[in-house]
């Protein structure tokens, strides 16, 4: 099982590797119907089903019905491929749009018969977009246990990540903390929700949402934005 104590392997990430094309005539022996599209969605599914420590090479190659070493002119190693498949379930995520920085905002009219309201899209709607990221990593966690050791095993650099990573800094963006703070308030909601990673399907969904809305309130109070009403508080 792949976990964050693997310290006897040096390796670099697969988002900074460069992988050389395959001469023409190698790629011709290259197994028909494969990609690392293909193999990287088996292997989302393989680690569903099974989990991170049953993972290997040789049970995934059964899965697509190839042999083992034909994965190999996909990817160069096992970790490349969970690497692929952490971004891969990332990516399943829905990021919120980037808060309206303007603060003029049109007359609130009342909603169509039908419609839910949502978090908003002004600079003080940050609160509940924040809770909807936070509470839609949580999910994912839940639906995908391997996602939290694997966050801890490696980088975590790939395309989706760094999506959900600029999408948070968007919302810390909106508080209107200063630099420093906004830096700090990053650090201790990364830290929060990989934190909960291990425990995702251990602890309540109201235990979750209180310890967020105390986090929340936390970095309003430092932004000198009071009346952060809490979703939990809410559902007392």
């Amino acid at each position: 099982m792949v976990t964050a104590a693997d310290p006897e392997e040096i390796r670099t990430s697969v988002w900074l590797t460069a992988r050389p094309a395959a001469p023409a005539r190698r790629r011709s022996e290259a197994p028909s119907g494969l990609d690392r599209e293909r193999i990287t969605a088996a292997t989302v599914r393989l680690l569903d089903a099974e989990g991170l420590g049953r993972f290997s090479m040789r049970r995934l190659a059964a899965e697509l019905g190839v042999t083992a070493m034909s994965l190999y002119w996909y990817v160069d190693t096992k970790h490349d491929l969970l690497e692929l498949a952490l971004d891969r379930a990332l990516g399943e995520l829905a990021l919120p749009a980037a808060p309206d920085p303007k603060p003029e905002a049109p007359p609130e009219s009342p909603p169509e018969a039908g419609s839910e309201a949502g978090p908003g899209t002004g600079p003080a709607a940050w609160p509940g977009r924040l809770r909807v990221l936070a509470c839609g990593y949580r999910k994912l966690l839940v639906a995908h246990p391997w996602v939290a050791p694997l966050t801890a095993a490696y980088p975590n650099i790939g395309p989706h990540a760094r999506a959900f990573d600029a999408a948070l800094q968007r919302l810390l963006d909106a508080t209107g903390l200063a630099e420093a703070r906004r830096t700090g308030a990053h650090l201790a909601v990364s830290y929060f929700l990989h934190g909960c990673g291990g425990a995702a399907r251990r602890l309540p969904e109201r235990d979750f949402r209180l310890a967020l809305d105390v986090l929340i309130a936390g970095i309003a109070g430092i932004a000198g934005i009071g009346g952060v009403a809490g979703s939990a508080a809410k559902t007392a």
